[in-house]
């Protein structure tokens, strides 16, 4: 299998248990864009939380991910079959998917090479859609620790690509014929604790512990309560959705 950039496998199972789910929305309004939905592939799945989205809508999902420590803690859904297979070596053939989807994981590819495989996969008039999303934003007060925390403590510890996540997939080709998508956004109503164990589950954080032993997350934990007040009271947490769709 070829290299690939893996900032999860290590932590596979908390990744899981600490990421927002996407609206369902999103998934109503990517399968009204398909001819058909008979197939969709989901490229980077990694937990499968899109692919058992898109399990509501197309009779076969078929999700990849290079990592197998993801796909071993991947949900179970019986229209989804898991592969570990790079994005850009699909064991699809020629022109049978009706949709090909990427979440938070195309700024990890050789974007060339994988939307290459893309066109090859889809079928004549199939969409491709990718989306991402960043900083979560809760209120002024929280919002300025997570600042402090994503930007300052942990700067150094981003891996390369984080960049393409932070300028909204502007500096990335997209070589389809554009689909204009309404906004979307990622939203969870969390309590501090399930809030700072999606912070832990960054990439960056789990370097930084690994590199230096310090946990990034817990030196804001007290200013980060300071904002949030109650510990146990749910909050909003959104996310803007960047999202390209397009057609082959």
């Amino acid at each position: 299998m070829m290299n690939f950039q893996d900032h999860f496998s290590a932590h596979a199972a908390d990744y899981r248990n600490s990421r927002p789910h996407y609206p369902s929305a999103l998934f109503d309004w990517l399968a009204a864009q398909c001819a058909s939905t008979d197939l969709a592939w989901d490229a980077g799945c990694g937990n499968g939380q899109a692919s058992v989205a898109l399990g509501e809508h197309f009779s076969t999902v078929f999700a990849s991910d290079p990592s197998a420590e993801q796909i071993e803690n991947a949900i179970v859904h019986p229209r989804v079959s898991y592969r570990v297979e790079p994005a850009e070596r699909c064991s699809l053939p020629d022109a049978c998917a009706d949709l090909v989807t990427v979440g938070q994981a195309m700024h990890w590819f050789d974007v060339p090479r994988f939307q290459a495989e893309a066109r090859r996969v889809l079928k004549v008039g199939g969409v491709i859609a990718v989306w991402t999303y960043a900083e979560s934003r809760v209120d002024a007060a929280v919002d300025a620790v997570f600042d402090r925390l994503h930007n300052d403590l942990l700067g150094p510890y981003w891996p390369a690509g984080r960049e393409h996540v932070i300028t909204q997939y502007r500096l990335l080709p997209f070589v389809f014929e554009n689909i204009v998508a309404p906004a979307f956004e990622v939203r969870c109503d969390w309590s501090l604790p399930q809030y700072l164990a999606y912070l832990r589950s960054w990439s960056a954080s789990q370097r930084c512990l690994r590199e230096t032993g310090r946990d990034a997350v817990d030196e804001i934990s007290a200013a980060m309560q300071a904002a949030w007040g109650d510990p146990d009271q749910a909050r909003a947490v959104i996310w803007p959705l960047t999202l390209k769709a397009g057609r082959a």
